[in-house]
Formats: structure tokens, sequence, C-alpha cells
């Protein structure tokens, strides 16, 4: 494996999401895994969209507040998401890190769900090749 790419630091073990889930449900998912995101992928397994930490933020107010979960992963989940592909190389997708406001980055193979790549998986990277 090209130690350069991002294929050789991804998390190819990841937190997938229905996106009929109930919203409840997938935070318990994201805190009982210790995972700042999650992949929602629809029935066929394609990426459908990406539920953060702070996506859930507004339902678990709202819960506070009317001791009740509201939705589902789908009503709370960014549904267009940036992603990166598997071939991209570390010091590219650090550039994209800087750039946007991120944590995570579903990385695709051919426009397939292959993994996610987290700040930390990259920073250790660099920490570990650098």
């Amino acid at each position: 494996m090209d130690e350069s790419r991002i294929a050789s630091v991804m998390q190819r073990d990841f937190l997938r999401l229905r996106p009929d889930e109930p919203i409840r449900a997938a935070v318990a998912q994201l805190v009982r895994t210790q995972s700042g995101a999650a992949a929602v992928v629809n029935h066929s397994g394609g990426l459908a969209g990406i539920l953060t930490q702070k996506d859930c933020f507004r339902s678990a107010l709202g819960a506070s507040y009317y001791r009740q979960w509201q939705g589902t992963v789908a009503d709370h989940a960014t549904p267009d998401v940036e992603t990166l592909d598997i071939e991209t190389d570390l010091v590219t997708a650090a550039e994209a890190f800087i750039e946007k406001p991120f944590r995570v980055y579903p990385v695709t193979d051919g426009g397939r769900l292959v993994g996610m790549l987290t700040r930390t998986d990259l920073l250790a990277a660099f920490l570990q090749y650098g």
C-alpha cells in the first residue's frame, strides 16, 4: 500500500447509519463508539449523507426541553457530502482539512464508500511518516 495515500491511514471499520433510524438511537451509537461522525447509507449501501455530533445537538437540546427525541437520522444529517477519493495523497487531504471546517471526510473508491478519514488519522500519519 502506498503510504503517501489516504488509503493507508483511513478507517475501514466505521459507523454506518440508516436514514430512517431514530435520531436518539443514532446519537447513542455515536456516543458508544466515541465517533465524531457516521456515514449515512441508503438500503443499497450508497452514501446518503453524514451525521456529525454537531448535527445531533439541536435534537438533543429539543429532547432536554420537551423530554422527547424527535426525528430520524435523515432529518438531521447533512445530505450533500464532500468526499475524498481513496487515491488522494496525504498533503492534499491535509489541505482539504485546512480549507474546510470538517473533522471527518468519507472516503470513496469509484463513488463507492470505503472508509472515513479523520483529522486525527491524518495527523497521526504525519507524525509516523514525517
